[in-house]
């Protein structure tokens, strides 16, 4: 079955009860028992529940993997991955992360014993210089937030597993659609569900997909055991959204590329960040293990911080907002929004400064999107 067709049929059979087409929402804590212990498959939502079953269903599907669980934010999911670790384990992260991400692994799970080691994960040898004998997971994001770098996931996987390491890779911006890690050798994908599979700004949500067995069972216990789980009417957002996702990443693909070649050369533009563009470092390396390069593109201002600011003052279509995958465009301002819990001068060494803005491209008309941000450049030149 192939992708656009999974999404809209896998584990969404009719229902059996009504014979309703789309997946019910089952509203419900709780489910009746004809004895004690003799149920339908579902004793309560917690545990599980019809409707984030399709869910999980499907995003395995979509991944290429066996197993889908769904959590109530993509830092949940994030969570119930590291619950894998004990104390005196070590990861090897990328150092270009969601700041969530980093702020998780420095303030939550450094305190409990399990340390990481930020590296470029651009570099294979300087991923492969920071493991240890200690190291138990590599985790990485490809494309990166918010630099857009990319990583090879097929070399990552085959480090991580010389040393029994997992390696994690949060797919969240280039979705399974585009880029599908268990298929280079990844163990365990990652999304916020918040993002491009919910499409629509209107769900919090987080997904892990994984082909091995072991692994699954474990993060289900996790999943049950601790209850970071999502509500059936969010499960079924997610659902809806999903639908849809291979017509919306072409669009984001398509506008986000015509974006990037429009920044490109501009006097007011310093730098543009997107895997799509020849002169990106990585490009090949992104077109060998994507199928397009998504929605998100980053642009430093040659202006600086008053540029950028004048920037994001003028743009109309695209949104002053945190997030990201909507079908509405969107701009922030990393160092302040999505990544001010990194430490300043951290942000400074890994290029996070007040000139560099994260667009979230998203379906509307191009030549509008076009105009907004000719106009909020022409506003810069004026700094």
């Amino acid at each position: 079955m192939r992708f656009s067709t999974a999404a809209i049929h896998v584990g969404q059979e009719p229902d059996t009860a009504t014979g309703a087409t789309i997946v019910p929402i089952y509203q419900t804590s709780t489910f009746t028992q004809s004895m004690p212990g003799e149920h339908l498959g579902y004793e309560y939502s917690r545990s599980g529940n019809p409707t984030r079953t399709a869910l999980e269903k499907v995003l395995a599907a979509l991944e290429g993997g066996e197993h889908g669980l769904a959590f109530a934010s993509g830092l949940a999911a994030e969570t119930a991955v590291l619950s894998l670790l004990r104390p005196g384990d070590h990861i090897v992260a990328a150092e270009d992360l969601y700041g969530g991400t980093i702020r998780l692994l420095r303030r939550i799970f450094e305190p409990l014993g399990i340390s990481s080691t930020f590296v470029d994960a651009g570099s294979l040898d300087a991923v492969e210089a920071a493991i240890s004998p200690s190291t138990r997971m590599l985790w990485v994001e490809t494309p990166s937030n918010p630099l857009l770098n990319i990583t090879d996931i097929r070399g990552a996987a085959a480090l991580a597993h010389e040393t029994d390491a997992l390696l994690v890779v949060d797919n969240t911006f280039a979705t399974p659609y585009l880029q599908r890690p268990l298929e280079f050798g990844a163990d365990i994908v990652v999304h916020s569900t918040t993002k491009y599979a919910g499409g629509h700004s209107d769900v919090v949500g987080g997904a892990i997909v994984t082909s091995d067995e072991t692994l699954a069972e474990r993060i289900a216990f996790y999943q049950n055991a601790a209850g970071a789980v999502p509500g059936p009417f969010d499960s079924w957002l997610v659902l809806r959204g999903l639908k849809t996702l291979a017509l919306r990443m072409r669009m984001h693909s398509s506008n986000a590329a015509a974006i990037a070649e429009r920044l490109v050369g501009d006097p007011a533009v310093d730098s543009v960040y997107y895997p799509g563009l020849t002169t990106h470092p990585a490009h090949d390396l992104a077109a060998a293990q994507m199928d397009a390069f998504g929605g998100m593109v980053s642009v430093r201002l040659a202006g600086g911080g008053p540029a950028a600011r004048a920037f994001l003052g003028e743009l109309k279509l695209f949104s002053l907002a945190e997030s990201l995958g909507g079908v509405e465009s969107l701009a922030s301002l990393p160092a302040a929004m999505t990544h001010a819990s990194v430490p300043e001068e951290e942000r400074a060494r890994r290029g996070i400064d007040d000139a560099l803005i994260r667009l979230s491209v998203g379906i509307e008309d191009l030549e509008d999107l076009l105009d907004d941000m000719g106009h909020a450049l022409e506003a810069t030149r004026h700094v």
